[in-house]
This record gives C-alpha cells, structure tokens and sequence, in this order.
C-alpha cells in the first residue's frame, strides 16, 4: 500500500498515517547507476550542482524509479558559505575545501556573492513543474553550527576542533559568523519555498561535538532564529530539524527551536524519542543506513523496530543520515515493500 497523496506533507502537519510515508536522505546519488552515468558527463560535483537541468535531473531520478513520497533538492549545504564568498572546491577522495578558511581571516573580508544560490532557485523551479502530484519537494540548508565549522577550518574534520576552539576563544567573531549564516539561510530557503519547495531540513551534521551549553548558543539558539524568521515568511512551510548526534539533548532542541518535526540519527532509540519528546510533534527516521546494505534479517528487524516504535505519533521513514555508495538497490526496494506493507 503506498502513502496516500501528500502523505508526507501531511504528516509534517501533524496527521499521523496508516503507514508513515517513506523518503531517504541522500536518495539522489551514487548508489543509483543513472546518477553515476550522469556525473560522468557533467564533470565534478560542484557542477553538477550548480546545472539546472542535471541537478533536477537528479532530483527526479529516485522518484521515478522507487516513488518516494518526498523529492529532496540536489544541493550541497556548502552553497551558502560559497554565496558569502568563500572560494568553494571539491578535492577527489578528499571531500569539500573552502577559502580562505576564517580560521585565518575575517568574515569581513569575504565579497558575498549571493547569486551564486540562482541555479538552485531555477532547479527548484525545474523539478516543482515535475513532480508527480503526490510527492512532497523538500528543499535544505545546513545549520549554522555546521555551515560554521566547514567556513572556520576551510575543510571538514572529524572534531571540528577549529570552529570549538574560536568559539571558546574569541565567541564574538564566531558569532559574527554563525549571525551572517543565519541572514543568508533565511532568505535562501524562503527563495526556495517561493520557487515551488513545500517543506525544508536544516541539517546540523555537527550538532553533537557540542557540550550542553555549546549546544544551546550555536544550534538551538541559531536553529530557533531561522525558523522563527522563516515561520514569519512563510507560516505554512513545515521545518524539519536534524540535529545529528544531539541524543539527549533533542527534546530541547524540539522544544526550543520551534521546528514542525524532529530528524532523528540511527543512534537514537526510536522508543526512547517518542516517550522524551513533545507528544504528537512528528518524528522522522531513523535506520541505519549499514543495516540497509546488510539486507536481510538485519534489516527487516530494524525495520520492525522503527515502525513500532510510534503508535500515536506522526512518523516519516527515513534513514538516520545519508545513504551510502555500496547500497543494494535491491533492499532499497524491499525496504519500500517493507514499509508500505507490500
């Protein structure tokens, strides 16, 4: 049984389904031959963003072929530190590089270019006119803490150590920061809702290198402020939050940021978040995306796990972060017949 029209959406509203709609993070990318096939013709990864036609391409292509019940924007979250005007490249085995890292320089002398964000407005529009009429489009933006870490160290890192230390050492400069990722993540999800997205995620990769008190200054309080902002442009335009790793301090991420639903990580008890968090506040999640490659009874009892685990409350399927490159296509189906009870 699929998800009934704009289940998704309707359960970011709030309306609890028979079975919980179904759509993955990362679903666009290389496990699909399609994706891989297309890559190769349009170059690095940053291109391909950056093509209208390709990027939509991409959007649609998981759609078409496993009718998820939400298309999510093909993007990157670091779009928005290259619109503030760092230099933005991806090195081949190595991941993302930005320049001149703010670990060296200041925030002030970086020329924003904010229409570096206009080919993602015009795939927006692309895949809003696609779409069939019962999918969700989700568009994204990286939450400031996140965004921050990769502006200060130029690059990811495993403890995002450059970011905590500035923010211990000089918090007014990585407040300056965290303030100008705010400013542009408003106005790049409203232009994304105002091209055709109906719901959007701020992802916050990082959230959990971050003691208690840390947590509550760079990822509630910036999260809170985008949605607060946001709410006030576009009041019907559901925010999903995933704050990666937060574990128990989730419910006050929930209680305090204002967000309509609650990313949840594969390393949260799913029957823990629904005994801890806001009764009624929809969750998404949370299988472990190594659980999908293993396949089998591994995955079938995760599964079961998961679906159990919400009896009243609103739930999308979703995995607990990004699937990755080796996955089966084959249990990316059984999953879907997993979920929609088929």
């Amino acid at each position: 049984m699929k998800a009934t029209p704009k289940s998704l959406l309707a359960t970011l509203r709030g309306v609890r389904q028979e079975r919980p709609p179904l759509w993955l993070m990362r679903q666009a990318g290389r496990y699909l031959p399609e994706y891989r096939a297309l890559r190769e013709t349009k170059g690095g990864f940053l291109e391909l963003c950056y093509d209208p036609e390709a990027a939509a391409e991409v959007t649609l292509q998981p759609i078409r072929r496993f009718g998820f019940d939400g298309a999510i924007l093909f993007s990157d979250i670091l779009v928005v530190p290259h619109a503030l005007g760092q230099n933005l490249w991806f090195e081949a085995g190595e991941g993302p590089r930005l320049a001149p890292a703010l670990v060296d320089t200041t925030l002030a002398a970086l020329e924003a270019a904010p229409q570096r964000l206009d080919p993602v407005y015009a795939t927006v529009a692309r895949v809003a006119a696609a779409l069939p009429p019962e999918t969700s489009f989700l568009g994204f933006a990286g939450s400031p803490w996140t965004v921050a870490t990769y502006m200060v160290a130029g690059q990811g890192s495993k403890d995002q150590a450059a970011a905590r230390r500035m923010a211990f050492g000089d918090p007014a400069a990585f407040q300056a920061i965290v303030d100008a990722i705010v400013e542009l993540s408003v106005a790049y999800l409203s232009g994304q809702i105002e091209q055709g997205v109906e719901a959007v995620q701020l992802f916050d990769s990082w959230a959990g290198s971050l003691s208690p008190a840390q947590f509550e200054r760079w990822v509630i309080a910036p999260n809170a402020e985008i949605v607060r902002r946001l709410k006030a442009l576009h009041p019907d335009t559901p925010v999903i939050g995933f704050p990666k790793g937060a574990g128990g301090k989730l419910a006050a991420y929930a209680d305090e940021t204002g967000v309509d639903a609650i990313g949840l990580d594969e390393t949260v008890d799913p029957a823990w978040a629904d005994a801890a968090l806001p009764a009624h506040l929809p969750v998404q999640g949370n299988l472990d995306p190594l659980a999908l490659v293993a396949g089998g009874a591994a995955l079938d009892a995760a599964v079961d796990r998961i679906l159990a685990a919400f009896p009243d409350r609103p739930h999308i399927f979703n995995l607990g972060h990004g699937i990755v490159p080796d996955t089966p296509i084959a249990h990316v189906e059984h999953l879907i017949r997993r979920v929609r009870g088929g």
